[in-house]
Parts: structure tokens; sequence; C-alpha cells
């Protein structure tokens, strides 16, 4: 039987048997990234404007190169999107029928979930359906939706963080079929985890194991160290079987591995490890199987709190809030929002990363800011930070984006407009930024592209707050292969 050809979102015509790519190495050889989605946030800035979709222009040799192209507005206030999915990914490869056409938005605030077509028009995608909050809590009494994977079964799954209440006791996993209704909920009954978060499936491993961030009645009000104290912030991991749905171990990460947020397996469905990044402690943490088929972990990464002065603190932890695995399994990046810089770790040995790349593109401590650090001998630093085009770099970075083949790596620094106010107020004044670093993906190393900025200061209803970022062709924290 011929292979049914088509026409994919990035306007190459192939054979193919089902969306994505049949490897992570055969995804590296995909075509190159010519556009970007970035959910783009007007809730709590207080201007009065929904949410948007922002596509920006990323191919070199367009005349609209890093520049905003359409915007597509969501049809209510106050909703704080957040991070996205696809109604079908590499998961689905060798399904002919399944098509990654829509990308799935979570509004964190509201509960809101939208579905845009990406297909009809990839430069200007429109809105394809929007399902409820209500009906979501509903049918399942969860709210605050946040990861959106979809599953090699059709469905689509989503990570949410509370009950209407903001009780983290109320945090589970909402499943929407292929057509975006409300099935209920993925996890067995009395199988929810302790906190929600992120989440990642490996089911040559049978596992999914997901993060805490906190209860979304204190992070929604902005960080208050002492609901740490108070235990309204998570410190584990859970194990789940997959796809079954039953708790089969949850991970304390202790002192060490305080607010667990983004979690990735290494994209070799073969392995059986992965990494979560441990905001408030500024750790990376390893998660591995045993030999018994129990799951264990390790500190990988620590990045040292700064001993500051003229701040809220007089240590400041870098916070990392975001972190990828090259499709390859051969680099590790992640940020640190507070600090300021990005940095790229050979994890080939995955029990000695190394770090090969470190750049600074922001931060509270950078030259400039009237927060200084104090080195051991009395001396004071800040950080050397390039301006990009004539423009001082604000905020921290704080979601990353990598391209297939792992040379480029877009980076923005909105994280959640209560923690923006409170952290940098002036992003919230005068908008968010999006950067593109060059990376050496052979030997390791990172460069800021002089060439590429985009200014969300200057959008048409005022500055607005970048967040996340996803390709039309899939990318490596939303494939996942079976």
């Amino acid at each position: 039987m011929a292979a049914e050809v088509v026409s994919s979102s990035n306007g190459h015509v192939c054979c193919n048997k089902g969306p994505g790519y049949a490897s992570p190495l055969e995804a590296m050889a995909g075509p190159r990234e010519s556009l970007i989605y970035v959910t783009c946030i007007y809730t709590g800035t207080g201007r009065g404007k929904p949410d948007y979709l922002a596509t920006v222009d990323v191919d070199p040799n367009s005349p609209t190169y890093s520049k905003v192209i359409s915007r597509l507005p969501v049809p209510y206030l106050g909703d704080e999107l957040h991070h996205s999915g696809w109604n079908a990914c590499s998961s689905c490869h060798g399904e002919p029928s399944a098509d990654r056409r829509y990308l799935i938005l979570p509004s964190l605030v509201s509960g809101n979930v939208y579905v845009v077509d990406t297909q009809k028009d990839p430069k200007a995608p429109s809105l394809h359906k929007v399902v409820e909050a209500a009906d979501i809590l509903e049918k399942t009494g969860l709210a605050y939706p946040h990861t959106s994977h979809c599953l090699a079964s059709g469905d689509i799954m989503i990570s949410c963080l509370g009950d209407k209440d903001g009780h983290a006791k109320g945090s589970g996993f909402l499943l929407l079929d292929s057509e975006f209704n409300v099935k209920g909920r993925w996890e067995k009954p009395g199988h929810s985890p302790l906190f929600g978060y992120d989440f990642w499936y490996q089911p040559r491993h049978n596992t999914m194991i997901s993060s805490s961030w906190g209860a979304p009645a204190a992070f929604t009000k902005g960080f208050n160290l002492q609901h740490v104290s108070d235990g309204l912030y998570g410190r584990h991991l859970h194990v789940y079987s997959w796809p079954n749905g039953e708790l089969k171990q949850t991970l304390d990460l202790g002192d060490t591995g305080l607010l667990p947020l983004e979690t990735r397996f290494l994209h070799d469905p073969s392995k059986d490890t992965g990494f979560v990044g441990c905001a408030l402690t500024s750790n990376m943490v390893r998660f591995f199987k045993t030999p018994d088929g129990s799951w264990s972990h390790e500190l990988a990464i620590s990045v040292k709190p700064l001993k500051v002065r003229n701040w809220i603190l007089p240590e400041m932890p870098g916070l990392i809030t975001d972190f990828l695995i090259s499709l390859d399994d051969r680099f590790l990046y992640f940020v640190n929002w507070l600090h300021g810089d990005v940095r790229q770790y050979n994890i080939e040995d995955v029990k000695n990363p190394v770090l090969t790349g470190h750049v600074w593109v922001g931060g509270l401590i950078q030259k400039g800011s009237p927060i200084v650090v104090e080195k051991e001998d009395g001396d004071t630093w800040q950080a050397d930070v390039p301006e990009i085009q004539g423009k001082r770099l604000r905020g921290g970075p704080q979601m990353i984006q990598l391209s297939l083949d792992g040379k480029r790596l877009y980076v923005t620094n909105s994280l959640f407009s209560t923690w923006d106010r409170q952290f940098y107020p002036e992003i919230l004044e005068k908008g968010s930024h999006m950067l593109q670093i060059d990376v050496d993906s052979e030997q390791g190393g990172l460069k800021v592209n002089p060439n590429f900025f985009v200014d969300f200061a200057a959008e048409p209803d005022g500055p607005s707050l970048a967040h996340e970022m996803r390709y039309p062709g899939g990318d490596c924290t939303s494939d996942i292969w079976i």
C-alpha cells in the first residue's frame, strides 16, 4: 500500500505515517523552524485585555524575521495562558489518521482550555473550541490546568493543580477525548498526587512521573517563604503506573528538592532516567529506576545561592524555572530566573553532568541593578549582561525552547504574572522580550544572537508577558516517543 502523502504545516511535502517523527534522532534531522507560537499574557497586568497566542517569524530569510506576525486573542479575560501542548505528537507517529493540528492552551487561573487550529493558516491560527472551566469542574472537580500532553490513544491529558478553591488536595489529571470533550480523570480514585504540576510518561517502562509546585491558593497570591514552611508547596515526585493511573510510589526530595517543576525523561524511550528542576533550592535532580524496579533519585547539579545586598533576603537562589534536554540526550539546558543566566551541561554521562555553556541574559544582579553580589573577600560583583539591538534586557530568562537540530535556543522571560509583579515589576510595565541563543551542539557553548530580538513592549494593546513557545512541527518539550 502506498504511503499517504501529505503537506505538513512547515510547507514540506513528505510521506507520513502519522504526526511527528519515528525517533528523536530522526526529529533532529527535521526541517528548520520558521514559525514559533508564544503564549502572551495580559492577565495581572491591569490592561484589561484578553491573553493571546502570538505567532513569531523565526525564518532569518524572511522580511518579518524576529517579528510578531499574528495574534489570536482568546474570548475571555483573566485566563493566564501558560503552557501548551498538541492534540497529537510523535507518540501517535504510527497512526495515519492522527494529525498534529490543534494546539491546546490551558488557562492556569480561569481553568478554561482553548483548542487552536494551526493548520488552516499556520501563520495565523484560529480558535477551534473552548472547553469551559465550569464543564471541567462539574465533571471532574479539577481546576488550575497546567501541562498538556497528547496520548497515543488520541486522548489529551492535562495536569490540574487544585480544586475550585485552590486546595492542592484536589489536584489530578484531566482527560479530554480526541474531539476535546471532557472524559473524566486519568488517575484511579484515591490516587491523586499531593500537589500537581508537570508530568512526563515513558511507556516502555510503564511509568509516568509528575512533579509538585504548590497549592494554587498560595502561588496565585505571590511567593511567600512562610507558605513553604506551612506545607503549601511541594517537594515530591509521584510515580504512576502507565497507562493505568495507579500511584505506585512517592519520592520525597527533601530539603534539596523544594518546588520541583519541569519534569523530563530522556528522549530515548528505552531509557529509565530523567531530571526535574527544583526551583527554590535551585537543584537539578535525576530520577532513575533501580534494579528492583522501584524508582530513586539523586542530586545531579546544584546552583549555589548568592550572598547579596539590597534584596529582600541575604541570599538569592538561582530559581531554576525551566529546563529541557536536546533530542539526542547529549545536552541539558536550564535557566536561573532570578540570577539571570542560561546554562548548558553535557549529560552523556548522566551521573556526572559537565558545564559546557553559560550566558547572562538578564536577572536581578546585572550591572545597573541596586542589588549586588558580595564575594567571599568582601568585594562586590554584578553580571555583565549584553544589550541587544540597543535594548537593556529586562527580567530574567524563564521559558526556553530548543530547535530540533539543537543549534538555536529561544528564551522568554515571564514566569507567572503575580510572581513577575513581585520580582520583576519592570516587565509588567515594559513587557517581555524573546531572545535567541546560538548553541555549539558539538563541543558545547552558548552565544546570544544579536540579530534576533522580539520586543513585546511594542504590542498593539500594550506591553504583554511572553511565556511558553511551540513550533508547528513539534519540539523536544512536547514530543514523547513510545
